[in-house]
């Protein structure tokens, strides 16, 4: 048998990366710091998504320059309010890097870079001022 876990980023700011995760509706699960390794994992899933599907932030504390490749591809979540969403995310000075004009998906990079996409659970009409927003950088 098979089970999914987890997918594992590189973050140069845990909190930076924890709040821009918490304004997408992720929760802190747990956390391990190694003295010995110099890192730290910080694991967090959407409510309910405990155990199950989880991003493993991992904090190496030696300064390194990660650069993040297309061929990582995005992660992707579903959310109740695509448009509520992405304000609280503009609110918090994150780029909506493709706007939900369809009133269905969106495109957001985290503080190191890693493309995450936004999905509306069902459908929501397409809306000001969303529909005239542009595209901005690359997702």
């Amino acid at each position: 048998m098979t089970k999914y876990l987890h997918t594992m980023i590189r973050v140069t700011d845990p909190d930076a990366t924890i709040k821009f995760f918490e304004l997408i509706g992720l929760k802190e699960t747990r956390r391990f710091s190694s003295e010995q390794g110099r890192f730290t994992l910080i694991f967090l899933a959407a409510p309910g998504q405990e155990g199950v599907a989880e991003v493993e932030l991992t904090h190496n504390w030696d300064p390194e320059e990660y650069s993040g490749g297309r061929n990582f591809g995005h992660l992707a979540y579903r959310v109740e309010n695509i448009y509520e969403t992405c304000q609280r995310l503009m609110d918090a000075g994150v780029t909506i890097n493709r706007p939900p004009r369809d009133g269905h998906m969106a495109f957001v990079r985290s503080p190191d870079g890693i493309s995450v996409e936004l999905l509306q659970e069902g459908h929501l009409e397409p809306a000001e001022p969303w529909v005239s927003m542009p595209n901005t950088g690359t997702w």
